[in-house]
């Protein structure tokens, strides 16, 4: 049996219900300005960045073009499939160098030889670091604004006319880069020897 203060509320949650309705849209003007504002915003934003991109790259018009990949660089010491994240002034991991598309990031392709490095890059421009432009190799955690783990990159120093470059590289199995690092570093230390040598 019901009490009367069941009924009362059972009838307060059916008018509540029944006079409740979604409010109708009646300002579309507004919220179709609203829309087009946003969207002009953010062409605004995406075309100052390639503002900036181009200048960057103006900046940068000194540096030589890059070395091309030989068709015959000797025998791989490494191999290394992963991507690449950008190159900087050394040391300066936000300094990115856009020339020559050193700026581009994309996937990679890296094989070691007694040549070089050669870095091959689809759907962007390879290039190729001499052996005797080798300069440095170390795990580091950043480059060209990208920040991944500690140790999570592949950071090799290299010399291209007057500049010192920094290029990131992340291989799919991390824990190769351990063995570049160690190869790199061997290379240039011969290298050095060799030539030290030769004087």
């Amino acid at each position: 049996m019901s009490t009367p203060f069941s009924t009362i509320g059972t009838s307060l949650l059916v008018n509540t219900a029944a006079g409740e309705k979604s409010q109708e849209v009646t300002d579309w003007p507004a919220r179709a300005a609203w829309g087009i504002g946003l969207v002009v915003f953010v062409v605004f934003v995406y075309w100052l960045m390639r503002q900036g991109w181009k200048w960057r790259g103006s900046l940068q018009g000194d540096l030589p073009e890059l070395p091309a990949v030989p068709s015959e660089p000797g025998p791989a010491k490494l191999e290394l499939s992963g991507r690449y994240h950008g190159s900087t002034t050394a040391g300066q991991w936000l300094d990115r160098i856009v020339a020559h598309g050193l700026g581009t990031r994309s996937r990679a392709e890296l094989t070691l030889t007694d040549a070089g490095l050669a870095v091959v890059r689809p759907g962007a421009d390879d290039f190729f670091v001499p052996a005797a432009a080798l300069r440095e190799a170390r795990l580091d955690k950043g480059i060209a604004g990208k920040v991944l783990a500690e140790g999570g990159l592949l950071v090799v120093t290299w010399a291209h006319g007057d500049k010192l470059i920094d290029s990131g590289f992340r291989s799919d199995h991390a824990a190769e880069h351990a063995a570049w690092v160690e190869a790199i570093n061997s290379m240039i230390i011969n290298t050095e020897t060799t030539e030290g040598a030769a004087r």
